[in-house]
């Protein structure tokens, strides 16, 4: 069962969705964050499996400018992660009547959940790290910019249209500009990552197109509190859509989410 709900937040309305368990063991839900050309409709099942294995409510929503939230007129800056972490995020949750919870970020969804971490405290009692990219790397660059290169193809960028109407052209540009911009290139989560004291549970793609296993390594080696990392064999940049059995196995058994604390 699902709930939809409209947040009212600086610059426009946030689409949210709630996955509520036929059986709970725990009120703290787990939020997902997604990715740089994602929506919260391209989770697809993912959440409803994942509620249903932990017992807990489950939470994703469309970021300002995607999905089905209200479009952004400007690209963001380059400090996009740090805004949504401390910025939007709390809103949301405010909005929500959220007080303790975790947190699920793929890919750069995963850069703002270890930030929002950092900043969160107490709050915050466990995160999971999909896909993460904790640095700009060569790998990083290449995969965006032959990614900018397929979606001038008329059927690719129809791919965007399908989850973002209107919005698509913007959502590309926003990762594009940002990514492949100079301001951005020093960016590292490496400052943030002491600040992370609860458990993470790292996730990697052994073929990530784009980021290395550096960026598992790096988020495992620097955070302030116990870490997790697999590294999955033979993997891409999407775990939980590529082996999502083995993703939502991880989750299920990964301890801060199954001892039901609330």
């Amino acid at each position: 069962m699902h709930t939809d709900i409209l947040l009212n937040v600086k610059g426009g309305i946030v689409f949210a969705r709630r996955w509520q368990p036929a059986v709970t063991s725990s009120t703290a839900p787990l939020v997902l964050l997604h990715d740089s050309l994602g929506c919260m409709d391209l989770w697809r099942d993912f959440p409803a499996t994942l509620a249903r294995q932990l017992g807990r409510p489950v939470v994703a929503y469309d970021r300002l400018g995607f999905g089905r939230s209200s479009p952004r007129e400007q690209v963001p800056a380059a400090d996009f992660i740090r805004e949504e972490a401390e910025e939007f995020l709390p809103v949301i949750l405010s909005g929500l009547g959220i007080a303790d919870f975790a947190l699920f970020g793929h890919s750069v969804g995963g850069a703002m959940a270890l930030v929002a971490a950092s900043r969160a405290g107490d709050r915050c009692t466990a995160v999971v790290s999909e896909s993460a990219q904790a640095f700009v790397e060569g790998r990083t660059v290449a995969g965006i910019q032959e990614a900018r290169e397929r979606f001038q193809e008329p059927e690719e960028f129809d791919r965007l249209r399908k989850w973002h109407g209107s919005k698509a052209r913007w959502v590309l540009d926003a990762w594009t500009g940002v990514w492949l911009s100079p301001e951005f290139a020093s960016w590292s989560l490496e400052p943030d990552l002491p600040l992370v004291r609860c458990p993470v549970l790292v996730i990697h793609g052994e073929e990530d197109e784009y980021g290395s296993v550096r960026f598992p390594e790096l988020i495992c080696r620097h955070v302030g509190g116990p870490a997790e990392m697999h590294i999955l064999s033979g993997c891409g940049h999407v775990p939980h859509r590529e082996r999502p059995d083995i993703v939502a196995g991880l989750v299920a058994r990964f301890s801060p989410l199954s001892g039901g604390w609330s």
